[in-house]
């Protein structure tokens, strides 16, 4: 059963109490390591990572010392870190180590040391793999029941939102728009034909990054395409391209709240609509209290809606600060002879 990054979320925190450690199962680029790091930033707490594909024996016990006579081990930096203060300890790519590295760590996640050396007591043990439902696509090594039994263990399958809610600020606007527009460009989600390029969750925040660096905006041209191309895809690069040709012409939150220009969302579709709502809610209008003539820009908007968009736009308005102030104005007004109190209710009955 998979789990999304914001169930994951709002369960980790009792996961955590335990000091049990966690595995994170899924696909490469969808922000099991990103998801890693914002909980121990959350808790306070520094990340060591290690990639255990790329340790060995004496990367995960340290070098050997004699002691009155004793052999001991002097302990990796990043293990007396995590011995001497509470971190996260991040072992990622666990299924691609060699089995002698993933004895030790079996050990390290059974009983919080290895080699004479104890994890401090509040240090947190995250491990990441590729495995599980989707390991047939990857070059990894199956983690046999008495492995997977030292874990508490997640397949994560994080939903179009998990991201676009993680995007707004740290993506250009450019490509948050045109995902929010284009679901299925997001990331490849069937078979992958070998040396091809697809586009993941990753790739675009690296393309973002990339182009963010040329200016400040992302413009339709040759180079922006051929850029684009190298991160996330043939396919995926003539959309955005073609979506920033386009661009000026995008109608904006600002364009239906502030000016009442319905008269672009009249050829529109559920989808367009719905990434309106996705836009209305990156931009955190609702957390503020709206001015009458947003307010009556909104109800004209309302009743145009399908009433599934409907829905999503009243629990939208109902899940922010100001919901009752704004609510409240809502409700009460008339559009066309038609009180949205009404126009609501008579959806919910149908």
């Amino acid at each position: 059963m998979a789990i999304d990054f914001k169930t994951f979320n709002s369960i980790v925190t009792h996961l955590i109490a335990s000091r049990f450690p966690i595995l994170l199962r899924g696909r490469h680029g969808i922000g099991k390591s990103t998801l890693v790091y914002q909980l121990a930033k959350a808790n306070g707490l520094k990340v060591v990572e290690r990639r255990a594909s790329q340790m060995t024996e004496g990367d995960l016990l340290g070098l050997p010392k004699v002691e009155k006579g004793v052999t001991k081990w002097l302990a990796p930096d990043w293990l007396h870190e995590a011995c001497k203060k509470p971190v996260v300890l991040f072992l990622d790519e666990v299924d691609r180590a060699t089995t002698e590295v993933r004895q030790g760590i079996f050990e390290l996640c059974d009983s919080r040391k290895i080699a004479g050396n104890v994890l401090h007591p509040d240090t947190l043990i995250f491990a990441a793999v590729n495995g599980g439902t989707h390991g047939a696509q990857y070059q990894v090594g199956e983690m046999d029941p008495a492995e997977l039994d030292r874990y508490t263990v997640f397949d994560v399958e994080p939903t179009i939102e998990d991201w676009l809610d993680w995007a707004k600020g740290n993506v250009a606007t450019e490509v948050w728009d045109f995902i929010n527009q284009n679901h299925n460009h997001l990331e490849h989600n069937d078979e992958f034909e070998p040396n091809k390029i697809y586009p993941s969750r990753r790739s675009w925040e690296r393309l973002s990054d990339c182009l963010s660096k040329i200016g400040p905006q992302i413009e339709y041209n040759p180079t922006t395409f051929h850029i684009a191309g190298g991160f996330v895809g043939f396919e995926a690069a003539v959309s955005f391209n073609d979506f920033l040709k386009n661009y000026d012409r995008q109608v904006t939150v600002e364009m239906l709240l502030n000016e009442g220009k319905f008269e672009l969302t009249k050829d529109w579709v559920i989808n367009d609509h719905n990434a309106m709502v996705e836009k209305m809610k990156a931009k955190e209008v609702f957390n503020e209290k709206l001015s009458d003539d947003q307010i009556n820009n909104l109800a004209k908007y309302f009743v145009s809606l399908p009433s599934e968009i409907v829905m999503v736009l009243w629990q939208s308005l109902a899940a922010t600060e100001e919901s009752e102030y704004n609510i409240a104005r809502l409700w009460a007004t008339t559009v066309d002879g038609i009180l949205i109190q009404d126009f609501v209710v008579n959806i919910l009955q149908s």
